[in-house]
C-alpha cells in the first residue's frame, strides 16, 4: 500500500477515527496477517471487540485489506494491493501458514491457478493456502 493511514481512510471515503488509524497502522507496520485476537493484544488501545469486528469488516468492504481463511475456520486478515477498492478484491495468491510460528504470510509473487468450473458455476473468489515451515523457522 502507497498511501499513509490518514490518505488511505481519506481516499476510501472513511472518516479519520482513532480505531481505524491504530488498526490500519499495526497491519502497515505488521509482515503477514493478523487475527482478530492479534489486533486485540497489539493495538496497544483498549478497542472492544465489536469495534476491532467493525474496523476489519469495513476495511474488508473498502478493499484495504482482504480475508485469509484457516484450516480451524477462523479469519486472517492482511493489507490488500493498490490494485483493490470497494467491493472488487484482486488478491489472486498463495497464503502460506507456518505451522511453526503461526505466522501467516501473503505470496504475491505465485499466482492462484485458473479454475475452470463446470456451465452454471461463478467463481466469486479463490483460497489457496499452503502450510508447513517458514524460512524463518526452518533450521
Amino acid at each position: 500500500m502507497l498511501y499513509g493511514i490518514a490518505e488511505t481512510l481519506k481516499k476510501n471515503q472513511l472518516s479519520i477515527t482513532d480505531s481505524r488509524k491504530k488498526i490500519l497502522e499495526l497491519f502497515m507496520r505488521t509482515n503477514g496477517a493478523l487475527a482478530h485476537a492479534d489486533i486485540e493484544h497489539q493495538s496497544g488501545t483498549e478497542f472492544d471487540r465489536v469495534t476491532i469486528y467493525r474496523t476489519l469488516q469495513t476495511f474488508v468492504e473498502k478493499g484495504i485489506i482482504h480475508t485469509i481463511p484457516t484450516a480451524d475456520n477462523s479469519v486472517r486478515y492482511a493489507l490488500c494491493k493498490d490494485q483493490c477498492s470497494a467491493g472488487k478484491h484482486h488478491d489472486d495468491h498463495v497464503h502460506f501458514m507456518c505451522d511453526a510460528c503461526g505466522t501467516t504470510y501473503c505470496l504475491d509473487h505465485v499466482v492462484v491457478p485458473a479454475v475452470v468450473l463446470p456451465k452454471g458455476f461463478t467463481v466469486t473468489q479463490t483460497d489457496v493456502v499452503i502450510s508447513g515451515t517458514c524460512k524463518n523457522c526452518v533450521q
